[in-house]
């Protein structure tokens, strides 16, 4: 008797273990399903063919413009490669993923349309919206890929691309700035007139500081070198101090002293391109800081970071864009969405630079310019949503 109920235990444990197996297998089905499955191995592979082909094309004719300052500047081929060519492909790949996505969402949703299979979807009772599911998943994985692209990848990659382009393109660095002016700690303001990076040398330096919004110290000096040698130390030359206290002030003078200051050439010196090496979270520290320290030159950090996130939801705008475009079965073939498309995914690329220049330029927020082209192409999609075949 005992045995019998132990058997029946391990058969009643044997069948719950098939049916929650069986409960799995049907929730992941009503989730993704085989015709799910289709669209987005179609989707993907149609999106990385056309980075692939578009890419190649890029590639060759950045040779063909290049070959001759690579050979005059004895650029080795391994560098060429691997700093440059491996860094410069992800980076474009990324940058026009917009692009990427309309096509491959055009072309093969077109060719979906032109052979019935969307049709012949919707007469098993599917919607456009649950047709929409398969495509939302695709491009939410593209926009993990192209935020984790952005934000950590190629901020690595593009240390090495910008020292190439410096050392091999004749790309020039950036080498002065002017009119420095950043609180340095807490109620403590510097400014320099002209800082020098090749000999790290500021001219006409002062330091001023603060207590309870009254100067109590004024420091001046002729030139400030930075000394690379340990983080933060400066060299005064030929400096006068100015010491207040109340009515009384005392005046010290000098050729030379050494200064530990919380500042280095890089918080003031902003390279052509800088932000682009910059991780998200770094960006985010750097903006951060320099806002704490009144420093204004940020916008074009300020664009990037915010830009990383905006471009990473576009792929879902443009996705419903394309599938609303291109699901209805026509007369010509796919010639007329995928130019539709093009000029579209195109004008977003175009007027996403022009409002990024409006922020850096003019006295529009960044964050705002930023997702401005998504919040108009956001109406763009629920009116071709609405327009769509149902």
């Amino acid at each position: 008797m005992k045995d019998w109920i132990n058997k029946l235990k391990n058969r009643y444990a044997s069948c719950k273990e098939q049916a929650a197996m069986w409960f799995k297998k049907l929730k992941m089905d009503k989730w993704i399903r085989r015709v799910d499955r289709y669209i987005i191995v179609k989707f993907l592979g149609t999106y990385f063919f056309a980075i692939a082909l578009i890419i190649s094309i890029a590639v060759v004719f950045d040779i063909n413009e290049h070959i001759d300052k690579f050979i005059n500047n004895k650029a080795p081929v391994e560098a060429i490669i691997f700093d440059y060519y491996l860094n410069f492909i992800p980076y474009f790949s990324n940058l026009f993923s917009p692009l990427f996505v309309f096509i491959a969402v055009i072309f093969f949703t077109s060719k979906l349309a032109e052979n019935s299979e969307i049709i012949a979807m919707m007469s098993t009772g599917m919607s456009f919206k649950r047709l929409l599911r398969p495509y939302m998943i695709s491009a939410a994985i593209i926009a993990l890929m192209t935020y984790g692209l952005g934000a950590y990848v190629i901020p690595k990659g593009q240390v090495k691309l910008l020292d190439f382009e410096n050392r091999y393109k004749g790309k020039k660095s950036q080498q002065y700035v002017r009119n420095v002016q950043l609180e340095v700690d807490s109620g403590v303001i510097a400014y320099i007139e002209r800082y020098e990076n090749y000999n790290k040398t500021g001219y006409r330096f002062s330091l001023d500081k603060f207590i309870d919004k009254k100067l109590v110290s004024h420091l001046t000096a002729r030139r400030i070198t930075y000394d690379t040698t340990s983080v933060h130390k400066w060299k005064i030359r030929d400096y006068m101090i100015r010491e207040m206290d109340g009515m009384r002030e005392t005046i010290t003078t000098g050729s030379q002293m050494d200064s530990i200051i919380a500042m280095e050439p890089q918080d003031f010196l902003i390279a052509r391109g800088q932000q682009q090496t910059m991780t998200s979270a770094e960006l985010s520290e750097y903006i951060s800081k320099q806002k704490k320290r009144g420093f204004a030159n940020i916008k074009e950090f300020e664009i990037e970071y915010h830009q990383r996130i905006a471009m990473s939801f576009a792929a879902f705008i443009l996705t419903v864009i394309g599938v609303s475009l291109s699901s209805r079965k026509v007369k010509g073939g796919i010639g007329l969405y995928l130019g539709i498309g093009l000029a579209l995914s195109f004008s977003y690329i175009l007027f996403q630079t022009v409002s990024a220049t409006f922020a850096i330029n003019g006295n529009t927020l960044p964050i705002v310019a930023v997702w401005i082209p998504n919040i108009l192409y956001t109406f763009i999609a629920i009116y071709l949503y609405r327009k769509a075949p149902k």
